[in-house]
């Protein structure tokens, strides 16, 4: 049987064109109103805050909770598993319902359109024979003919379909008669009318449409068979199986509420089976993870509970073992280090006492030595000497003990860093003018005050600059000082042989020295630098150092003006502006420009230039880097601290002598 004009199939029936959209249109996606730079004005704005706040709480959920994306993710492919395999099998149904149903009523209709034809051909015609009322009583019989047809093959099948027959008057030459429906059909409502141009072609068409009825019974979906046959007259009409789909429709959406259910059950199911499996995975997890920031935390003794002998179980044994080990270790070495720190302590106050002795007889034997020949004589100076350097050694043991023990006071009080200077600077310059250099000052024009001790910032001072001298190759020393904000500075310089890199995080180490083969004038003890760091973290302040290898180093000591206040940035870089990465910089800056820059004096927490010096040249440095060089991270030894490399064929002191000249021409030479 052929097929005629194809129509939708049930539920489905048509396609609507949609709307294409044109290229000036933007399409709008929802994800867009969460992001911070949202398009749109103010009230915009405001609802998508409004829209995120809630939304924020549950996103942080989603990244911490290992077990709830688990589940979700589970979740989430069973369910689309489930709509996939329901919409297999529902459409499978569906073809089989209808599949079965176009054979069994292709089989209905093609037996009652062979009986219609068979009953008009055994019926001889009455057209031609009459005219004026016979012509009218002829078309009468034909009309009855109809009916009856109609109702005779509609009563074959109650309820399973209903029989239309309609006049065909293509070509304007039949007469008008009255369509005849059984079932209270409405045959203009219920035909299709492309059905009907494919009929009044010779064969047999179907197609799928809407049945409608005349006495109030609701619409449905129907398959709707038809085709041209001739009366008892000999005229051509049509003739329309409609085979509702009523029973079909049931049993598909029985099918459809089934797989529904039983769907949501197995994704249930799954989602439980997936929590269950991975909260058993998840909870030793958490469990170690927890212990973890235990242990860490300094309770050594947490350990995780163990059962069973499977791979969490082997985790589990392996992360206590681990733990255990751990604590072993560090208790090992909490106990060396308590040994350690009581052996210094106990012999350094041992020693102190037949050290006083020795050096009163030390003493005798030096004010005597001038009766003595050159060589004792020599030996008293050098006896005198070490033992001044052997005295230094025990403070600074001492000092480090306390420090290790924390018994170390802070005895703070309102001072002026210039004094401090000043002493300090007193001190070293003798030492200073052996090598050949000289101590500028720079910045001390204004008070630079702060609640400090006086004696422990002294201390770190003196290390400082005697350093910086110690490792300036001849070179003078500036002294920088500044104040701003809720912070003081003071930072030394020298141009000698500088850091290499790495050594500016290692240089607050005990017992380290940059070059062990160098050297020493003064003898130091190696301890000096980490007792001034520590000296610097008793106040709530930071000791960093900066360096380049043949371009000298800083170290920079940044204390708060007021006690127990929190620093938030240094008034002086860490780096100074005459490195030679600065110099580059403001050398390119000036090449690219095509003019040099006026010479500008830096302010230094509202120091003045003095007059009658020239002002040393300023480097403009960007407002990026400006920033950074306004706050420092953190208050750890090195930390902020940076080493340059010296590049390819550069020699050690090169183009420092220009920056020491303008460091000297700013500064000041201070006396005893």
């Amino acid at each position: 049987m052929s097929r005629g004009s194809a129509a939708p199939k049930p539920g489905n029936p048509g396609v609507r064109a949609g709307r294409a959209a044109g290229p000036g249109r933007q399409s709008w996606r929802p994800g867009r109103l969460l992001q911070d730079g949202a398009p749109g004005g103010p009230v915009l704005r405001l609802l998508v805050r409004w829209v995120r706040r809630p939304l924020l709480p549950a996103a942080r959920l989603w990244r911490r909770n290992l077990q709830l994306r688990v589940v979700a993710g589970t979740l989430l492919m069973s369910l689309g598993v489930v709509l996939l395999l329901g919409f297999v099998v529902i459409g499978q149904m569906r073809n089989g319902l209808l599949d079965a149903k176009e054979r069994a009523a292709q089989s209905q209709a093609s037996g009652g359109f062979s009986a219609a034809q068979d009953q008009a051909n055994q019926q001889p015609g009455t057209g031609g024979q009459g005219g004026g009322a016979g012509d009218g009583g002829t078309a009468g019989a034909s009309l009855n003919w109809r009916s009856d047809l109609v109702v005779q093959l509609a009563s074959g099948g109650q309820g399973a379909f209903n029989v239309v027959a309609l006049s065909s008057d293509t070509e304007g030459a039949a007469p008008s008669r009255g369509a005849r429906a059984s079932g209270g059909v409405e045959p203009a409502r219920s035909i299709p009318a492309k059905l009907r141009e494919s009929v009044s072609q010779a064969g047999t068409f179907q197609t799928y449409t809407r049945i409608n009825y005349s006495d109030g019974k609701p619409s449905e979906a129907g398959l709707v068979i038809g085709k041209r046959l001739n009366d008892i007259d000999g005229n051509p009409y049509e003739l329309y199986y409609l085979f509702p789909l009523t029973q079909e429709e049931d049993s598909l959406a029985l099918v459809k509420t089934t797989l529904a259910t039983a769907g949501l059950f197995v994704v249930v199911l799954l989602g439980a089976i997936a929590w269950l499996v991975v909260r058993q995975v998840v909870t030793p997890v958490r469990m170690a993870a927890g212990i973890a920031e235990r242990l860490s935390a300094g309770r050594l003794q947490e350990r995780m509970k163990v059962t069973g002998e499977d791979d969490i179980a082997r985790l589990g044994e392996a992360f206590n073992k681990m733990a255990q080990n751990l604590q072993l270790k560090i208790q090992q070495l909490e106990e060396l280090s308590r040994m350690q720190r009581r052996f210094v302590s106990d012999v350094s106050h041992e020693l102190r006492t037949p050290l006083t002795t020795v050096r009163m007889a030390a003493d005798v034997i030096h004010e005597a030595r001038e009766d003595f020949d050159p060589v004792t004589a020599r030996s008293a100076e050098l006896l005198g000497d070490q033992l001044d350097r052997f005295e230094s050694l025990l403070s600074d043991l001492l000092e480090i003990s306390r420090f290790d023990a924390g018994a170390a006071a802070l005895e703070a009080e309102p001072i002026d860093l210039r004094e401090v200077v000043r002493r300090v600077i007193g001190g070293a310059e003798p030492l200073a003018e052996r090598k050949g250099g000289r101590i500028l000052v720079v910045g001390d024009e204004q008070p630079v005050v702060a609640e400090a001790d006086a004696r422990r910032v002294e201390r770190v001072l003196r290390n400082l600059v005697v350093n910086a001298v110690e490792h300036g190759e001849g070179r003078d020393v500036v002294v920088r000082m500044a104040a701003a904000g809720g912070a003081v500075a003071v930072a030394v310089r020298d141009y000698g042989v500088g850091l290499k890199p790495g050594e500016a995080t290692r240089v607050f180490n005990r017992f380290w020295r940059a070059d062990p083969a160098r050297a020493r004038t003064t003898g130091g003890t190696g301890l000096g630098l980490s007792i001034a760091v520590e000296d610097a973290r008793l106040h709530g302040g930071w000791l960093q150092a900066w360096g380049e290898p043949g371009g000298g180093s800083q170290f920079r000591l940044t204390l708060p003006r007021t006690a127990d206040e929190p620093l938030r940035g240094s008034p002086i870089p860490l780096e100074p502006e005459d490195s030679r990465r600065n110099r580059e910089r403001a050398a390119a800056e000036e090449a690219s420009q095509g003019a040099g820059r006026l010479p500008t004096v830096p302010g230094q927490g509202g120091s003045s230039t003095r007059a009658g010096l020239p002002a040393p040249t300023r480097t403009a440095l960007p407002p990026r880097q400006a920033a950074q060089v306004a706050a420092d991270p953190t208050a750890l030894p090195g930390s902020g601290s940076r080493v340059v490399a010296r590049g390819a064929g550069q020699r050690a002191g090169e183009d420092v002598s220009s920056s020491t000249q303008d460091v000297k021409r700013e500064g000041t030479t201070r006396g005893r």
